[in-house]
């Protein structure tokens, strides 16, 4: 086996830290989605077969208010927010590179985490492993701590009071951060967040975050301040 280059070492302890965070959270989906109603191998087959988790919780949360009649309506608002899965297997489709087997095992890793690590690594080899490692790391531990949250949920009580949530969330900015040194990440970053925030309140799950994905595709794809960014990084 060829030795690991620096650049592998470090998206492996990414992925590895991203992977723990997130996989940890699995437990507070599988304790709500027994309480919305699901039973233990229901809620299992969720985690192995959708693997996206705002959309596991966009699909139990309206559940949740409105039971089996509420199903079209969990399932739109899921789908919504499955799309932006879409967009990340553009992105991800060299990293992965060729091969009918590989594609199909990289369409069901290319989560948030997975795409946001090997963006986040400068070689092409560092990129493959960070989304090979974060994408197995919280498919098993996922799933894992999905199964416990569903066979002990009532032993929990409320889940969202350990702030698991936060842990995922606290990863994600730790990834985010080293880039918004620049006027231009940080306009595409606050954009994206002020729509979602301000759009949330008034539209169903999934729509706030497309929306806010396309003002992102805005400011990122027409570089609205690449001149700017471009005078702070030569001065």
């Amino acid at each position: 086996m060829p030795e690991r280059t620096p650049d592998e070492r470090a998206a492996l302890r990414s992925a590895l830290a991203v992977g723990l965070a997130t996989a940890a959270y699995g437990v507070s989906f599988g304790a709500l989605a027994t309480a919305s109603g699901l039973d233990v191998w229901q809620t299992c087959f969720l985690s192995l077969v959708m693997f996206t988790g705002g959309s596991q919780f966009a699909l139990i949360g309206v559940l949740a208010t409105g039971g089996a009649a509420a199903g079209a309506s969990a399932i739109t608002g899921a789908t919504l927010l499955g799309v932006r899965n879409a967009f990340y297997a553009v992105r991800m489709s060299p990293i992965v590179g060729p091969g009918l087997w590989r594609r199909a095992a990289a369409a069901h890793l290319t989560i948030d985490e997975s795409t946001a690590v090997a963006t986040a690594q400068p070689t092409l080899r560092g990129q493959r492993m960070g989304f090979w490692a974060t994408g197995l790391a919280i498919y098993i531990g996922w799933n894992l701590t999905t199964l416990i949250g569903a066979l002990v949920g009532d032993l929990l009580g409320d889940v969202r009071a350990y702030g698991l949530d936060a842990a995922a969330a606290a990863a994600f900015l730790g990834l985010l951060w080293p880039r918004l040194r620049q006027r231009q990440a940080l306009a595409v970053a606050v954009g994206a967040a002020v729509v979602a925030a301000a759009l949330i309140p008034a539209l169903a799950p999934g729509l706030p975050v497309l929306l806010a994905g396309a003002v992102a595709v805005l400011v990122g794809g027409f570089n609205l301040f690449a001149s700017r960014t471009h005078e702070e990084a030569t001065s």
